[in-house]
């Protein structure tokens, strides 16, 4: 695409994220090629003379959207370099102190005009402060929190400066309305913090069914075909074993929970059986009962021991039973190779004897060796009591 030469291609129209008041004259200036300063002169003269340039500002603040994030930007928020709310607060104040004036000069017309100005003022500081200043980094809390206060200060002395005077029916009408108003400044921060719970709710809950619904689809489909493969294939085949670890692997971001717990020994135990089969021609299947426990080291390292014991000799199918009470945690490692005799195990194999049994001895469980049921595979027992667990 050709440009005409001597032209220049101009910006598009882009409100910057650091901004003053709401970005529209510079992004204006920006557009048209003009400075920044000599743009604000013309919106405050056209303001002033009709008030075409307010109306103008507040559309363009609307329509025109914000500069895209720049890859360097750490922090998407928007930054306002100028104190809206608390402009708004000070100009509430004069108008607080005009509705004194006016009573007591008695001035219906004034106190109208001095009330309406309180209550839209103050109104405009506390919705500015809760909406467009909430979570600004360069705004502290206490910053927010003084708009509130202050805000409702003044409206409720202008209330009650015009109720206890002598007003007339529209004046008493307004000055309920700020009272009114006062009340709500004080109820909005709780109301704006229930309505975002509410909406963070019903966000997690759509994506719940979301997710709900695409773990339907998908076990209907690739989980089911992931086991035929599976079976086809052939417990000790490689194709077996890809096919296992990738079901494993969608079934946890599935069905597991969002945020996984820090140091839980079921998900440490699941973490080993992953891994294993990914080394060994083995089909691992974990099951865990009970409350969720810190993972103890040793046992950990007994239970790591076990399954590689029991992939290496026997393969096929092992299972894992991991079952955590107030008495402590039982693991048992169950696979149906030939099964082993302890006693006839030589002395210089310290697999069983030392990597398991003395291992759990040290950490003051036990562990037990002994055949399977009906005297086929191998059933490791590991017992940790809870007075031991850490």
């Amino acid at each position: 695409m050709s440009t005409v030469p001597g032209t220049a291609v101009r910006p598009p129209l882009r409100r910057p994220r650091t901004m003053l008041l709401g970005g529209v004259c510079t992004a204006v200036a920006d557009h048209l090629g003009w400075s920044v300063r000599r743009t604000r002169v013309l919106a405050l003269l056209t303001t002033a003379l009709g008030g075409g340039g307010a109306l103008l500002y507040l559309w363009l603040w609307a329509l025109v959207p914000l500069a895209p994030l720049d890859s360097r930007d750490a922090d998407p928020a928007v930054r306002r370099s100028a104190p809206v709310a608390g402009l708004l607060t000070l100009a509430a104040a004069v108008a607080a102190l005009a509705v004194l004036i006016t009573v007591d000069r008695g001035d219906d017309a004034d106190i109208t005009r001095a009330l309406v100005a309180v209550g839209l003022l103050a109104g405009g500081a506390v919705g500015w402060s809760l909406g467009l200043d909430r979570g600004d980094a360069v705004r502290p809390a206490r910053y927010g929190s003084a708009v509130r206060l202050a805000s409702c200060a003044l409206l409720v002395l202008a209330g009650a400066a015009v109720l206890t005077g002598r007003p007339s029916a529209l004046n008493a009408v307004l000055a309920v309305g700020v009272l009114l108003i006062a009340a709500g400044v004080l109820a909005a921060p709780r109301v704006v913090t229930l309505w975002s719970e509410l909406m963070g709710e019903r966000a997690a809950r759509v994506r719940e069914e979301q997710r709900a619904e695409i773990a339907a689809h998908l076990h209907d489909s690739v989980l089911q075909t992931l086991a035929l493969i599976q079976n086809r294939a052939g417990a000790s085949s490689e194709v077996a074993r890809i096919a296992r670890a990738q079901e494993r692997e969608l079934r946890d971001w599935l069905f597991e929970r969002d945020v996984p717990v820090a140091n839980d020994l079921a998900a440490e135990v699941r973490s080993i059986a992953a891994a294993v089969e990914l080394d060994y021609p083995v089909h691992l299947e974990v099951v865990a009962v009970g409350a969720s426990v810190p993972g103890a080291a040793a046992l950990l390292a007994a239970t790591r021991e076990a399954v590689l014991n029991a992939a290496r000799h026997a393969g096929g199918d092992v299972s894992v039973y991991l079952e955590s009470s107030v008495q402590g945690v039982d693991v048992f490692v169950r696979d149906r190779g030939p099964g082993v005799v302890l006693d006839e195990v030589p002395g210089d194999r310290l697999g069983i004897r030392e990597s398991i049994i003395g291992r759990m001895a040290r950490a003051g469980g036990s562990a037990t060796v002994r055949p399977g049921v009906g005297g086929t595979g191998t059933e490791v027992h590991l017992r940790l009591p809870a007075e031991v667990e850490r």
